[in-house]
């Protein structure tokens, strides 16, 4: 006979956002992909005629999401880079790569933060290293990106989004 004073699993937040407390996470890799692309090398013929002179380099980087189908989701890395040297622009490179990505048994509020911490740090590699093979192939020294940390990238967004709201008037 069953012991009814022991408490059974109780019926928390966990439970009732579609994630099974007892099954473990589960992620997969389905494809990784460039979503969209664009190399500008408008001043070649001023790189040819000064080849001296260091460029001054610009990134810009952000990570969005969105649900394909109940358990299938795309993350994506929006990349730029603009180098610029004193007579212009060398060259600018936009680019989107993403994946998309099988998640099950994941609680509704770690859905965002896995979604833009984890998923970019896995297909972040071969971001960077489609940004080395286009630079250098636009005739240029590869540019070799570090590591980003997401997580932090994700804090500073979410206090961004957390001082304008606090900063508009009710």
């Amino acid at each position: 006979m069953a012991d009814k004073t022991k408490p059974g699993p109780k019926d928390d937040d966990a439970a009732n956002d579609g994630a099974d407390p007892q099954k473990p996470i589960e992620a997969h890799v389905i494809g990784q992909f460039i979503k969209d692309l664009s190399f500008e090398n408008p001043n070649i013929g001023r790189l040819l005629s000064n080849p001296g002179e260091a460029p001054a380099i610009k990134l810009e980087i952000n990570v969005n999401a969105k649900r394909v189908q109940p358990e299938l989701f795309e993350s994506g890395i929006d990349f730029k880079a603009v180098a610029s040297i004193a007579d212009g622009t060398l060259y600018d490179l936009e680019i989107t790569y993403a994946g998309l990505f099988q998640l099950k048994n994941i609680p509704e509020q770690a859905l965002e933060p896995f979604l833009l911490i984890n998923c970019p740090t896995l297909i972040f590699p071969f971001l960077r290293r489609l940004v080395a093979d286009i630079t250098r192939e636009g005739g240029f020294p590869p540019l070799m990106l570090d590591p980003i940390d997401f997580a932090q990238l994700f804090m500073r967004r979410r206090q961004e989004l957390a001082a304008q709201g606090a900063g508009k008037p009710n």
